[in-house]
């Protein structure tokens, strides 16, 4: 139990059945629904008293326009970290969250659908974050020549990673000429990490055969260009107007300023950032992320890996009230479910 906050049994229950039934109807809770959702034996009087201490406590609130009690943050914090029974995920959606990740989808493509998996699953916002992608390292190289002193190149990142750029060059070159210009790329390049390969590349391209030279550098280029982008943080959401549905984040400014945040993106990765060193599954409440724009809101999430190095946190967004026993376990299972998939490709 929380050390901060002495609560027997009896106010135990009340506070968990308090919460859960604020967060099925985000409506104030009596004392008179209390006892019956509790199954208490006690009298109306002893349970207003427990809800005066846990009010005391800074665990619950009375809203000005009601008689009954809502949970505060610390109520919430309170209830996650002491009374959470958290819910086995139902089979069939352990089965859907599977299928999705299925074998033969790309990396990008497995990430993409673990943004929707959660927003459809869970009817909050999905979000996905690739903060620590690893090194763009090239597996394959090829030039195809174009009309009017262009040429196609065509890159294999990662495993499976396709990327084409046209590039300009200073004149026409014949295919065996962009067949050693690939020959002379791969054999720095191939199987190596891009950054490292470059510098060592550029280092001795006055070495390197003066024809071949003027179709490097532009290479190069494009190379860097497509490379950095599977380096830079990025951030997938899916489902943000799932977020209308709830009473307390539909204000017209707050909807405003948080679709904002998805937009802008820079803060929420800083906030899934904090999740990498979880262990599991991490849980920002209200003004726990940091951010006021998202003090009505709580984010759940877990990282995921590739061959062991954590490369990015997926989770949701949703108001304070959602049901943490059922969204915890499903993204628990996506991210691991994700792990699996990422480490299995061919």
């Amino acid at each position: 139990m929380n050390e901060k906050y002495e609560l027997d049994e009896r106010a135990q229950v009340l506070l968990r059945e308090l919460i859960n039934s604020y967060s099925r109807d985000a409506q104030p809770v009596g004392s008179k629904n209390l006892a019956e959702l509790s199954g208490l034996d006690v009298s109306s009087a002893t349970i207003r008293n427990i809800m005066a201490k846990l009010e005391d406590m800074g665990l619950v609130n009375s809203p000005h326009t009601s008689a009954g009690r809502i949970p505060t943050e610390a109520g919430y914090r309170f209830f996650i970290d002491s009374l959470l029974e958290v819910d086995n995920l139902e089979t069939a959606s352990q089965r859907i969250i599977s299928d999705t990740f299925s074998a033969d989808k790309t990396s990008s493509d497995l990430i993409h659908s673990a943004t929707d998996i959660l927003s459809q699953i869970t009817h909050l916002a999905g979000i996905v974050s690739m903060t620590h992608t690893a090194p763009a390292e090239v597996r394959h190289i090829e030039f195809m020549k174009l009309s009017d002193r262009r040429v196609l190149v065509i890159l294999v990142i990662n495993k499976d990673d396709v990327h084409n750029k046209v590039i300009h060059v200073e004149r026409d070159y014949s295919d065996l000429e962009l067949q050693q210009a690939a020959q002379t790329l791969s054999r720095y390049l191939i199987g190596r990490s891009f950054e490292s390969a470059r510098r060592k590349l550029l280092d001795e391209l006055s070495e390197l055969r003066t024809d071949v030279n003027s179709i490097l550098e532009p290479v190069l280029e494009a190379m860097e260009e497509v490379c950095s982008m599977t380096a830079h943080d990025d951030l997938l959401t899916s489902g943000e107007t799932n977020l209308l549905q709830y009473a307390e984040l539909s204000d017209i400014n707050k909807l405003r300023s948080l679709f904002k945040v998805f937009n802008e993106k820079t803060d929420l990765l800083k906030l899934l950032d904090g999740c990498t060193s979880a262990e599991g599954v991490e849980i920002f409440i209200g003004s726990e992320s940091g951010y006021s724009v998202l003090s009505d809101c709580s984010v759940v999430g877990a990282p995921y890996e590739i061959k062991g190095e954590i490369v990015g946190v997926l989770g949701v967004i949703g108001p304070t009230r959602i049901a943490y026993e059922q969204v915890i376990p499903i993204v628990d299972v996506t991210a691991r479910l994700l792990t699996s998939a990422l480490n299995t490709q061919k």
